[in-house]
């Protein structure tokens, strides 16, 4: 009896845990926001309209990005799948970040960029894709892109996940409020070094 229950206990975290690492899956043909009839809905609720002024990069940026998720566009909701415009103007960059719902696959429409990411081993890969090049960022793997080049660099991005979230690493590590003794003791700097970085995310 008791290797029976172990078995089933085995066999639900096998089947539960994966269900809940993705976006839920819907028991309809698509996600009707609370307090909508359905028969009000027309085509106009399944485009957007987000990327027709570009990313909006403004000065003194040189890296911009225009999201288009569930946040944004609510018929993506439950569909597993989001994109994102990107613009790089030379020396633009995409600091370490990570997505921790979905991958990302990226196409460079124009221009030149190197990419990278490091997996859990700390082994880093890294590209210089062209455009029409494709590059897949697993979920949850730290991973970045620089634009090197002397041109603008346009690229999109599709996702696996309705809402991919991002964790952009420097902000989540020393813009999020963690006791400096800890971050001392993980980078194994002293304190003047920490508030150094502390103080540079802050502006």
């Amino acid at each position: 009896m008791a290797a029976r229950m172990a078995l089933v206990v085995v066999l639900l975290v096998g089947v539960v845990l994966p269900a809940r690492a993705s976006d839920p899956e819907l028991t309809t043909d698509f996600f009707v926001p609370e307090g909508t009839n359905k028969s009000t809905i027309t085509g106009e609720y399944f485009t957007s309209t987000i990327l027709r002024n570009g990313t909006g990069l403004a000065s003194p940026a040189k890296y911009a990005i225009k999201r288009v998720n569930s946040d944004a566009f609510t018929a993506l909701t439950g569909l597993g799948i989001s994109t994102a415009l990107l613009e790089y103007l030379p020396g633009g960059i995409n600091t370490l970040h990570t997505h921790p719902r979905g991958t990302e696959m990226l196409t460079v429409v124009t221009g030149e960029l190197n990419v990278g990411l490091v997996d859990s081993g700390n082994k880093l890969y890294t590209n210089v894709l062209q455009k029409g090049d494709i590059f897949v960022f697993p979920k949850g793997l730290v991973h970045y892109q620089i634009n090197l080049s002397n041109e603008t660099v346009y690229a999109y991005a599709a996702f696996s996940s309705s809402n991919p979230g991002t964790i952009s690493l420097p902000g989540n590590i020393f813009a999020s409020g963690i006791e400096d003794v800890v971050l001392e003791t993980a980078f194994k700097v002293d304190n003047s070094i920490i508030d150094q970085l502390q103080a540079a995310l802050a502006v």
